[in-house]
C-alpha cells in the first residue's frame, strides 16, 4: 500500500519547505496521526475528504494517511475562489475539508464559511497554518488502520473545464502506486535524489512527480509559488537532480544568471507556450541536460508516455513517445469509423491501462461517453501512431479542415517559426460559410522587418496552398492562463481575436486547392 513506501529509510529526508524539512518516519508518523483523527470524527472508508492547502507536510500528510483509511483525498487548486471551490465540494460530496488559514493574502477559511451554507454534505472545517510542517492532530488512536484494498479511490484531479465545468477525474490506490513505481524507473528517479518541485500538488504532473520522488527514495523540494531566481536557489542549495514542468516554466529557469545548476540531471516538460525547441537547445547547451517532452492528462495521469533522452533534439520535442509501462495501451483510431488505423495516419488516441481514471467523481453521465464500448477512454487528443509509441499532434477540437483536408495546426505553426523574422507562433480557426475552417496565424517576432504580405508569399513557398494562412498577425504576446501545470495559451482567445479578423460573409469566390 502506498503509507507502507514510507516505510523504508525512515531517517532520509522526505521533502523540505524552506528551510525546513522532514524525514519519511516523520512523515508517516503525521499521516497516521491524521489517520487516526478522521476516524474520531466518524469519517469511513470511501469518505470524501477536500484539502484546500498549498504545497507542503500537510498536503502530503492527509493524501498519505488517507491512504492509510481507504477515504477519497479531493484537492481543490489555490487558484480557486469560492464558487469554484463550491463546485468541487458539492460535486465530490466531501464530509471534511482542510483549508489553509491564509495563503497569497487569501482568507479560504473565510470562502468555506461563506459557502457553508450550500454544502448539506460538509460537516468539518479543519483550518491548517501555512507555517505548520505538519497538521497537528488532536489525540487519536494512531495505531489505527483500516483493511483497504487498491481498487479504493485515493485521489481525484479536477479537468481543466476549458469546454465545460471541471469534471473530477479519480484515481484508484492500485494506479497510483504502479503508476509512482514505472515514474520512478522512467525518470531514473534513485534513493538520494531531489526533486524541485515547482508545480503545484493538486496538478496531476506535480502530484506525479513527487509521488514518485517520495516512492523511490528521493526527497521533494517545495515551491508553493514559484519564482524562478528562489526556484535556481533552491535547486542549488538541494542538489536538485530532477525538474519537471511546462515549456514557459522551464524557460523561466533557464534565464536565470549566476547560479550552478549542474546538479541538475533529469527534466521533462510539458509543451504550451510553443517555447519546447529552445529550452531543449538551451538546457542542453548550458547545463548538459537532455530534456524530454511528456504526455498525459488528469483522466490518465501525467508522464503517462515520455521521450527518451537519448533521442535526437527534434523527437525530444515531439509529446508523446512509449508509455511508462508495458500495462498501458494506446491505439489511434479514425474519427469517424473509430477503426484503428495504419502507423503514421492521424487520428483520436485512445489509452487503456491502470493508469486510467475508474470514473468522473459522480458523474456518470459523463464518465459512460469518456469510454468506449470495448473500454478504452477517449483522449479527445489528434495523434499518429509509431509502432509502440505515438506522437500528440492537437486537441481533437484544435484540428482544422481546411478545403477538406484535415490538418494539424502545428504543422503550418512549424513552418511559420522557420522564417527568421518569427519567434513562435499559433494558428486556430474560425468557421466561415462556403469556406468552413479558415486558418489565422498569431505570430511573435519582428514586426518592422517583415509584413503580412511577406509572410503569406513565404508560406505559399514552404506548404501546400490550401494550408496557407488567411491571416498573418503580430502580436506582443500570447493570451495565457497559470494553471496546475504551467502557463497554457488560452486558443479560445485567440478564436475569438480571429473571429474579428475575418469577415462573416455569405458567398466566397472559388480558390484553386
Amino acid at each position: 500500500m502506498l503509507f507502507d513506501e514510507l516505510a523504508s529509510d525512515p531517517d532520509r529526508i522526505a521533502f523540505r519547505v524552506g528551510e525546513r524539512s522532514a524525514s519519511r518516519g516523520e512523515l508517516a508518523k503525521a499521516a497516521a496521526d491524521i489517520a487516526g483523527f478522521l476516524h474520531t470524527l466518524g469519517l469511513r472508508r470511501g469518505d470524501a475528504i477536500c484539502a484546500w492547502l498549498p504545497d507542503g507536510g500537510p498536503w502530503l500528510q492527509l493524501l498519505f494517511g488517507c491512504s492509510r483509511v481507504g477515504m477519497l483525498m479531493v484537492p481543490i487548486s489555490t487558484r480557486y475562489r469560492s464558487s469554484e471551490a463550491r463546485h468541487v465540494l458539492k460535486t465530490s460530496r466531501a464530509k471534511a475539508i482542510f483549508v489553509a488559514k491564509e495563503f497569497l493574502n487569501t482568507d479560504y477559511a473565510g470562502m468555506v464559511a461563506e459557502i457553508r451554507g450550500d454544502l448539506p454534505d460538509l460537516e468539518h472545517i479543519l483550518e491548517v497554518d501555512q507555517g505548520d510542517l505538519f497538521w497537528t492532530a488532536p489525540d487519536a488512536p494512531a495505531a489505527l488502520r483500516v483493511d483497504t484494498g487498491l481498487a479504493d479511490p485515493l485521489c481525484v484531479f479536477s479537468t481543466s473545464g476549458t469546454t465545460s465545468i471541471p469534471k473530477l477525474a479519480v484515481h484508484d490506490h492500485g494506479g497510483i502506486l504502479e503508476h509512482s513505481r514505472n515514474v520512478v524507473a522512467r525518470l531514473d528517479i534513485r534513493p538520494g535524489d531531489t526533486m524541485l518541485c515547482a508545480l503545484p500538488l493538486y496538478g496531476v504532473l506535480g502530484f506525479t512527480t513527487a509521488l514518485a520522488a517520495i516512492v523511490g527514495g528521493a526527497s521533494c523540494s517545495f515551491l508553493p509559488v514559484f519564482n524562478a531566481s528562489d526556484a535556481a536557489t533552491i535547486m542549488k542549495r538541494d542538489a536538485a537532480t530532477h525538474l519537471y514542468g511546462s515549456d514557459g516554466l522551464i524557460d523561466r529557469l533557464l534565464e536565470v544568471e549566476g547560479v550552478d545548476l549542474s546538479s541538475w540531471r533529469e527534466g521533462g516538460f510539458a509543451e504550451f507556450a510553443a517555447l519546447g525547441e529552445s529550452v531543449i537547445r538551451r538546457a542542453e547547451d548550458r547545463w548538459g541536460v537532455r530534456l524530454v517532452s511528456i504526455y498525459g492528462s488528469s483522466e490518465c495521469f501525467a508522464v503517462t508516455a515520455t521521450r527518451s533522452p537519448g533521442d535526437e533534439p527534434a523527437q525530444r520535442l515531439r509529446a508523446g513517445g512509449r508509455p511508462v509501462s508495458e500495462e498501458i495501451s494506446s491505439r489511434v483510431v479514425d474519427l469517424d469509423s473509430g477503426q484503428p488505423v495504419a502507423d503514421g495516419e492521424p487520428g483520436e488516441l485512445q489509452i487503456r491501462g491502470y493508469n486510467v481514471m475508474t470514473e468522473y467523481l459522480n458523474n456518470p453521465e459523463a464518465t459512460a461517453r469518456a469510454f468506449t464500448a470495448d473500454g478504452w477512454y477517449r483522449t479527445g487528443d489528434y495523434a499518429i501512431a509509431d509502432g509502440q509509441e505515438f506522437t500528440f499532434l492537437s486537441r481533437l477540437g484544435d484540428g482544422l479542415r481546411l478545403r477538406g483536408y484535415l490538418v494539424d495546426p502545428a504543422e503550418i505553426e512549424t513552418t511559420l517559426v522557420e522564417h527568421p523574422a518569427v519567434a513562435a507562433a499559433q494558428v486556430v480557426g474560425v468557421k466561415r460559410t462556403g469556406d468552413g475552417d479558415v486558418a489565422v496565424a498569431f505570430v511573435l517576432g519582428a514586426s518592422n522587418s517583415v509584413s503580412e504580405g511577406d509572410l503569406i508569399s513565404y508560406c505559399r513557398e514552404h506548404m501546400a496552398n490550401y494550408k496557407v494562412p488567411r491571416r498573418i498577425v503580430f502580436i506582443d504576446c500570447f493570451p495565457s492562463v497559470d494553471g496546475p501545470n504551467g502557463t497554457k495559451i488560452l486558443r479560445t482567445e485567440l478564436r475569438n481575436m480571429a473571429e474579428q479578423l475575418i469577415p462573416q460573409v455569405k458567398e466566397h469566390a472559388h480558390e484553386a486547392r
